[in-house]
């Protein structure tokens, strides 16, 4: 990925830590409308995950993403990786209002299903999903890159389980984006997006959910606008929220789409975790005005101010633990409820927001 990516094509490199003998995880990948099934496969391949099939409407774009992988195979229609019994996951990018429904054909034929965030547009299509998994035990899990495939945010998921800035009181999430040019136009309907907080949104409510240890929460405020964008009425280009969580933890996001040209990457991402006993401040992909490189991770506690730069250090363990957790039916990578709060939230906090003029 480039410097000056949008981030459509997001797809970290990561040091190969297989969790699997070769042949012991496959894998298909699907509806490859959004870059991110790019690191979706990466992450699973490098944890030993073998991708057997790749099915898209447009054969060119299925081609592109086999070739990038040795032993995978174009397939000719959806239903031949659904019927393929040695497929073990199904891992999927499409327009986020169809995600729903393709992950619910996945589990109903019996394989695990792993889609792009968001992973649905509307609470008709969470409880539907809900429904299937009760009904076949599948998993439907969801790629929230910006901490499952961000050092950083990792390292500081461990700090925070660790202790180390003691009980978690406020987590304050900023998620810019480049909006860039070549967007598709589904892009910009916002029933085909579900609108900026159910979008790119929705890796703030996840990662909100994860470092405070909240299991609910009540959407307090929240507001969109369109700024700049007039021959997109729908599309949404800012948006932010407050929750207050069930364990009296608060939360602050923005996302937007107004990264500015001269930044050298496709967005600023930072979060600041407050505890009791420190903060931490991540600078996920840069540390502006510094340093081009990422996963920036500044901490400061009762000993003292602390900057660690850990990429390469920590790597991206989700991907080898959802792998086990398809294979021995465990919930360590992410448990289901977990995933499913957090799509619930963006949703809500999406239908309660105002939009600003």
């Amino acid at each position: 990925m480039s410097q000056k990516s949008d981030g459509m094509n997001y797809a970290p490199q990561g040091i190969p830590r297989p969790v699997v003998k070769p042949g012991e995880f496959i894998f298909a990948a699907a509806f490859l409308d959004h870059g991110h099934i790019n690191g979706q496969c990466n992450g699973l391949v490098e944890a030993g995950g073998q991708l057997k099939w790749v099915y898209d409407g447009d054969p060119a774009r299925a081609q592109a993403l086999a070739s990038r992988f040795p032993g995978a195979q174009v397939a000719s229609s959806f239903e031949v990786i659904l019927a393929d019994p040695a497929v073990h996951l199904v891992a999927a990018a499409a327009i986020p209002n169809l995600r729903g429904a393709i992950g619910c054909r996945v589990m109903e034929a019996g394989k695990d299903y792993f889609t792009d965030k968001t992973p649905f547009t509307s609470l008709d299509q969470l409880d539907a999903a809900k429904a299937v998994v009760a009904r076949t035990g599948r998993k439907y899990a969801v790629y929230f890159s910006e901490r499952l495939h961000v050092e950083s945010a990792m390292y500081a998921t461990e700090l925070v389980q660790q202790g180390a800035i003691g009980r978690v009181l406020q987590v304050i999430g900023l998620g810019p984006h480049r909006l860039g040019t070549g967007r598709p136009d589904w892009f910009f309907k916002k029933a085909q997006v579900g609108g900026i907080l159910c979008d790119i949104g929705s890796h703030q409510f996840e990662q909100f959910l994860t470092f405070t240890g909240a299991t609910d929460a009540t959407v307090t405020h929240a507001a969109v606008a369109n700024y700049a964008n007039p021959d997109h009425p729908e599309f949404e280009d800012f948006g932010e929220a407050n929750l207050l969580g069930d364990n009296g933890t608060t939360n602050y996001i923005r996302v937007d789409w107004f990264t500015p040209a001269g930044l050298s990457t496709w967005g600023d991402g930072r979060m600041t975790i407050l505890g009791t006993k420190g903060y931490i401040e991540l600078r996920k992909y840069l540390d502006v005005g510094r340093d081009k490189t990422g996963n920036h991770v500044y901490l400061v506690d009762e000993k003292g101010e602390h900057h660690i730069e850990v990429s390469g250090k920590v790597g991206f363990r989700y991907f080898g633990e959802l792998i086990l957790d398809c294979l021995n039916r465990t919930e360590n990578a992410m448990t289901q409820r977990h995933a499913f709060k957090s799509a619930e939230l963006c949703l809500r906090a999406q239908a309660a927001a105002r939009r600003i003029a």
